[in-house]
């Protein structure tokens, strides 16, 4: 597993879904913007030396910027480096 640095989190991206009625596609040409959190930077220090730490957790679902990642393949698994900045949303 990935060890992130500073303010950076690491995800593994959901596979995008349409809904027909009551059918769920999915579909791997399109990109989903929602990942699940499986490790989280310490955080960053601010201008006085303080740390700001992420309020985010392991586990939750998250929606971030559109092409703001980097990929990083490891085994069968695919995970998405992001800086925690660019988390815009917390999906429930």
């Amino acid at each position: 597993m990935i060890k992130p640095l500073q303010d950076y989190v690491v995800l593994v991206q959901e596979k995008a879904e349409k809904k027909a009625g009551s059918i769920i596609l999915t579909t791997e040409k399109e990109k989903s913007n929602v990942g699940t959190i499986k490790a989280i930077g310490p955080g960053k220090l601010d201008e006085h030396g303080n740390l700001i730490k992420i309020d985010l957790s392991i586990g939750q679902k998250v929606l971030y910027k559109q092409y703001s990642t980097t990929e990083y393949k490891q085994d069968d698994t695919t995970y998405l480096l992001i800086k925690a900045e660019d988390i815009i949303a917390i999906v429930e």
